[in-house]
């Protein structure tokens, strides 16, 4: 599909947030029984239901857009998912692969935070209603991040070193 307008490209994008949503959840499980640290496998685990509940809500916006939310497979995520997979299966020491998880779960945050930032910003350049639920995302995202730059600091990166 050759994009030619702005409203093109965000919903195209916006296909592409439902779609690395639905790979964060499906990948999350997994990452979070390779973590040692218990903080950080409740946070893991916890993070499934969010980001299936943001896949909810980009749905929802492309559904009111009246566009197919599967029109987009988003291969960034996909690569950047196998990667922390290939970490977690490959590093044998508890804490360094913490430390790996914890790396890989902050590029995954930081895509979505580029992604929704991007979003928040078409959808204001348009005067578009969907800002809102879109802000509200990347706030959450952002919240995301914080936690796990605090638990690397104050638990994980210490006992890897």
């Amino acid at each position: 599909m050759k994009i030619t307008s702005l409203k093109e490209l965000y919903i195209a994008e916006l296909q592409e947030a439902r779609s690395f949503e639905g790979q964060i959840a499906n990948a999350l499980g997994e990452l979070a029984d390779r973590a040692s640290d218990g903080a950080l496998r409740e946070m893991l685990a916890g993070e499934r239901p969010e980001s299936l509940r943001h896949g909810e809500r980009v749905t929802a916006l492309l559904e009111r857009h009246g566009v197919d939310p599967r029109a987009h497979e988003d291969q960034t995520m996909r690569a950047i998912l196998a990667e922390a997979g290939k970490w977690a299966a490959e590093i044998d020491e508890p804490a360094v692969r913490d430390a790996a998880l914890i790396a890989s779960v902050q590029r995954i945050q930081h895509y979505e935070i580029a992604a929704y930032g991007a979003l928040v910003a078409w959808a204001r350049e348009q005067g578009l209603e969907d800002a809102e639920t879109l802000a509200g995302i990347l706030e959450e995202e952002k919240a995301a991040d914080d936690k796990l730059s605090t638990l690397a600091g104050e638990r994980v990166n210490a006992g890897a070193s």
